[in-house]
C-alpha cells in the first residue's frame, strides 16, 4: 500500500511526470468541484492530456460525498469509455479525494488514480493513506474501501486559494499527528502562528506531518493495529460532523477534529494520566484559534448515538477511542462508557470556553 508522495512548487510539471510514468497517453478524467475547477485547475494545465481531459465537476461540500454523486461519476466514466487502463486525477479537497478514490477503486474493479489535494486537510489526511469512501444514511464515511492512489502531489502552490476556515481545518490534523509523534513535535505545532501563516514554514510542518502518517500507514496499511492511532480525536469529531449534517450545517472536518482532540485528551487524562499541563496547552491553542464547538448538554445523547455507529467499535455498546498517556505514547482500542463521555464533554466545553 506504499504511496508515492511528491512535494513540489510546480504541480503541473509533477503531474505531467506522473502521467508519463504511468504510461498515460489518453483517456484521462479529472474529478473536481466548482471551486477547485475555477481556482486550481489552471495551476495544473499545460499538458495536452490534462487540457483535453474530461472533467467531472461536483458541487463543493461534504454533503455531496454521497451515493448520488458517486453514481454521477460512475455514469460519466461509463458513458465516456473509461477502461481499467484509464487514469483519474482527483483535484480538490478531502471530499474529492475520498469520493474520487472510491469511484476509481470500484469502477471496472479498479482504475488508476492520482490525488492532487488542494487543501491543507486533504494533503495531510484524506489524500494520503489509501482510505476512500462516501457518507451514507447520515453517517460519515460509512461506505468505502482501502485503495491507495498511484501518487499524491502535494504543493504549496494551492495554499494561496485557501480561506482561513480551510487552513484551520487542515491544522486540526497537524495537531493530531504532532500528538502522535512526540512532545517536541507538539511544541512546534503549538508555536505556529495561525494568524500569520507563513507558506514556507507551513510547508515544512506539512511535510513533517505527512511523514508521521506515512510511517504509521506503512506499518499497518489496513488498520489492524497501529494505524488505529490515527483515529485520535475522530470518534468525537465524526459525531460532531454527523450532528451538524443532521441540523443542515457544515462542520469542517479538521475543526471537528480539533474539538475532538480536546475531548480525547480529557478522556486520556481521566483514564491514562495524560499530563494536565499539556491538556491545558492544547485546549488553549484550540480555544484561541478555532470557533467554539456548536453543541451543548442536550446534544449529548444524540452524539453518543452517532458514536455507537462508529466503524472502530466492536459492538454498539463498546465505544472505541484512541487515547494517549503522553505525546507519542498511544493506546488504541480504549472502551469508554457513555457516562464518562458525558463528563468529558462537560470538561472539554469548559476548557474551550463554551
Amino acid at each position: 500500500m506504499a504511496q508515492k508522495i511528491i512535494f513540489t512548487d510546480t504541480p503541473a510539471r509533477a503531474l505531467t511526470e506522473q502521467l508519463d510514468e504511468l504510461g498515460c497517453k489518453g483517456a484521462l478524467t479529472i474529478i473536481t468541484d466548482s471551486n477547485t475547477r475555477r481556482d486550481c485547475l489552471p495551476l495544473i494545465s499545460g499538458d495536452s492530456r490534462i487540457d483535453g481531459a474530461g472533467v467531472i465537476e461536483l458541487e463543493p461540500g461534504d454533503d455531496n460525498k454521497s451515493l448520488t454523486s458517486l453514481s454521477e461519476i460512475w455514469n460519466y466514466l461509463c458513458c465516456h469509455g473509461a477502461t481499467r487502463h484509464s487514469v483519474i486525477v482527483n483535484l480538490g479537497g478531502g471530499m474529492i479525494t475520498d469520493i474520487g478514490g472510491f469511484a476509481a477503486a470500484t469502477f471496472k474493479r479498479g482504475v488508476r488514480f492520482i490525488n492532487v489535494p488542494t487543501s491543507l486537510l486533504a494533503a495531510i489526511d484524506a489524500a494520503v493513506g489509501g482510505k476512500t469512501g462516501i457518507n451514507f444514511n447520515g453517517l460519515k464515511n460509512e461506505i468505502g474501501s482501502f485503495a491507495p492512489a498511484c501518487s499524491v502531489i502535494v504543493s504549496s502552490a494551492f495554499y494561496g486559494t485557501l480561506p482561513r476556515t480551510e487552513l484551520l481545518s487542515g491544522y486540526g490534523e497537524v495537531l493530531k499527528h504532532a500528538l502522535l509523534d512526540s512532545p517536541e513535535a507538539l511544541g512546534q505545532a503549538l508555536e505556529f502562528d495561525l494568524s500569520e501563516a507563513d507558506p514556507a514554514l507551513l510547508s515544512g510542518i506539512l511535510e513533517n506531518s505527512v511523514g508521521v502518517k506515512r510511517r504509521i500507514v506503512a506499518e499497518d496499511p489496513f488498520e489492524h493495529g497501529l494505524r488505529r492511532s490515527l483515529n485520535l480525536g475522530h470518534t468525537a469529531a465524526h459525531a460532531f460532523e454527523s450532528l451538524a449534517m443532521e441540523a443542515g450545517r457544515t462542520e469542517p472536518h479538521g475543526i471537528a477534529v480539533a474539538h475532538g482532540i480536546v475531548v480525547d485528551l480529557v478522556l486520556s487524562h481521566l483514564n491514562l494520566g495524560f499530563p494536565s499541563d499539556t491538556l491545558q496547552a492544547v485546549a488553549s491553542f484550540v480555544r484561541e484559534n478555532y470557533p467554539a464547538p456548536a453543541f451543548d448538554c442536550k446534544d449529548y445523547p444524540r452524539l453518543i448515538e452517532f458514536m455507537q455507529h462508529d466503524k472502530k467499535n466492536t459492538s454498539p455498546d463498546a465505544i472505541n477511542f484512541t487515547l494517549l498517556r503522553k505525546p507519542g505514547d498511544v493506546q488504541t482500542d480504549c472502551i469508554v462508557s457513555p457516562e464518562q463521555i458525558k463528563v468529558a464533554f462537560d470538561i472539554a466545553r469548559d476548557l474551550l470556553g463554551v
